[in-house]
């Protein structure tokens, strides 16, 4: 947990949202804590419940800023410190991280985010006697800092190494070069409606995307926006929303959910009038999949057990749609933290549960039965290669393509081998923060 600071009645406005800010990126960065961990659930940090929703939003910006463009921080904060960061005081690192962002990135007066900071490190015991440092840093960095993020705006350092190597093996330098780029932007909200989403894009004052997904640009808290209590909509991501789309008519049919909280694949098949079995290991994510559902009007019957391990019902289902845990790194344009916390070692160890499940559902599919595979991965082992290998050892399985005519036409989408790929630079926007997608792969295949 992280350590609780309480601030006094009279404390500088925003202080104590920059505060927590840095609690959490030192979390993130030090701790390896993901930042759903420290932002929702009982792991949450405790100075939360204290943030009026204006600087809960600052916050939130203020972290997800110092994420998406770590590199360049690092680069600008290494050009203007001597000494580089000084590691024995966490304290003094975030908040050049945070002030620095500000200033490059944020819609801040310089002279707040140079005095936040500074009042930031006065207030930790071991970083105090940083804070004239931090003042003069973040002050050069005013004058300075612009300069020098435009040395290295080719550069693509907002990525680990690793990562930037792997993409631009799979997907050429240019395409990867053009993703990194994607990913230094916040992106827009993105709802899956029940129905008519024009009319729901014309309320929000967003647009409506030719996948049928309405895009907005969010301005305060989801659970306030019109329709929300209502259960007219839930957010997921474009990319997101395509998967449980690749059934086609499924009403009356039954399907698996493998792997289905928090829930947002589940309600589309639900919608679509499939009898679902929502299955999850957690039992905290399978309650959060019943509020949901139950806020949206839905039904499905919810199973707490490890996929792999359930036994299922005797006479299989019709289909089954696995959104396979993965290393997640499509899903960095909303989830930044992602880049600092996977190492490569880890798509060894996703792939190898990702088969298990794999071989799992293919014993609960009926003859006949449609398998729909997907992960948020941008890495070729979760996607192209699992099929191959599942696809290798199934003879009794074989890929229906996707055609682009079921993603609005957009056949930049779809692969040589007929699956389903998704890119952070696709569909762009004039406006960046309108444009991009998750990164995602899905394959469909039927058993003979």
């Amino acid at each position: 947990m992280p350590s609780q600071r309480f601030a006094p009645p009279s404390e500088v406005p925003g202080l104590a949202a920059r505060r927590i800010a840095a609690d959490i990126v030192d979390g993130v960065l030090h701790k390896h804590r993901t930042l759903d961990d420290q932002l929702d659930g009982s792991g949450a940090h405790p100075g939360l419940k204290t943030l009026a929703d204006r600087d809960r939003a600052l916050m939130r910006r203020l972290v997800a800023t110092v994420l998406r463009r770590l590199g360049t921080l690092g680069h600008v904060l290494s050009r203007l410190l001597d000494k580089g960061i000084p590691s024995e005081a966490p304290r003094a690192q975030s908040a050049l991280l945070i002030g620095a962002a500000q200033i490059l990135w944020m819609d801040v007066p310089d002279h707040a985010a140079v005095d936040l900071s500074v009042r930031l490190v006065q207030s930790d015991r071991r970083a105090a006697r940083y804070a004239g440092l931090v003042n003069a840093v973040l002050r050069r960095c005013a004058r300075e800092g612009k300069a020098l993020v435009e040395e290295v705006t080719a550069q693509s350092l907002d990525l680990p190494p690793w990562l930037l190597a792997r993409w631009s093996a799979h997907y050429g330098e240019a395409t990867a070069r053009d993703m990194a780029l994607a990913l230094g932007h916040e992106p827009s909200l993105d709802l899956t409606v029940k129905s008519d989403a024009e009319q729901w894009a014309s309320r929000l004052h967003g647009e409506t995307l030719p996948t049928g997904t309405v895009r907005m640009l969010l301005h305060g808290s989801v659970t306030m926006l019109p329709g929300f209590a209502e259960g007219q909509w839930w957010v997921q991501d474009a990319a997101a929303a395509l998967p449980a789309r690749l059934f086609g008519d499924i009403k009356g049919k039954s399907i698996a959910d493998l792997c289905a909280a928090p829930g947002g694949k589940t309600a589309q098949l639900a919608l679509s009038g499939a009898h679902v079995t929502a299955i999850d290991r957690s039992p905290a994510r399978v309650a959060r999949l019943r509020e949901n559902l139950a806020r949206l009007s839905l039904q499905a019957e919810t199973v707490v057990a490890d996929a792999v391990e359930w036994a299922g019902p005797t006479e299989g289902f019709d289909g089954i749609l696995i959104d396979a845990p993965c290393t997640s790194t499509g899903t960095i344009r909303r989830h930044p933290d992602v880049a600092w916390l996977r190492q490569e070692s880890d798509v060894t160890a996703m792939t190898a549960l990702q088969q298990r499940l794999l071989r799992k559902s293919v014993s609960l599919l009926k003859p006949g039965g449609m398998l729909v595979y997907c992960t948020c991965s941008l890495e070729p082992e979760e996607g192209e290669q699992a099929v191959a290998t599942l696809l290798a050892a199934e003879p009794a399985l074989r890929r229906v393509p996707i055609e682009a005519s079921e993603v609005a036409g957009l056949d930049e989408l779809i692969t040589a081998e007929g699956d389903l790929r998704t890119l952070p630079s696709h569909l762009p926007n004039a406006d960046p923060k309108r444009g991009g997608l998750d990164g995602f792969f899905a394959a469909r295949l039927v058993k003979s």
